[in-house]
């Protein structure tokens, strides 16, 4: 990898990882959720800085460039944040239901009172 191509993917995962902590800093994202991507961006920095396992990597997996590895590394993170945004928007949407459901028994309950005093 050239320097210039280094450095300016050091810039760029600086100014991510900026971006990440500043997010967090605003409560725009939660902190749980940060730590994966500053991880993310600490193995980038990590193979960007220490070429050489990445260059393994490819000659394990039949790569051709070290860039194709980082591609399908980068498409298999893609795919498994994907399938964990899917879980808890599913959990989410069953405790949105529950609570919908809690919610109406509620009012109800409100209501046949409000009727029985009333009545009185």
């Amino acid at each position: 990898m050239l320097f210039k191509q280094k450095i300016f993917a050091l810039l760029m995962l600086l100014a991510i990882i900026t971006i990440i902590i500043e997010l967090v800093r605003r409560r725009k994202l939660l902190e749980e959720y940060s730590w994966l991507w500053i991880l993310t961006g600490t193995v980038v920095a990590v193979l960007v800085v220490w070429y050489d396992p990445l260059v393994f990597i490819s000659k394990l997996i039949g790569a051709v460039l070290p860039t194709t590895t980082l591609f399908i590394f980068g498409i298999i993170f893609l795919l498994l944040i994907s399938l964990h945004y899917s879980i808890k928007i599913s959990t989410l949407t069953n405790q949105v239901k529950k609570l919908a459901q809690e919610l109406a028994i509620l009012d109800q309950e409100l209501r046949e009172q409000v009727r029985g005093n009333s009545d009185v």
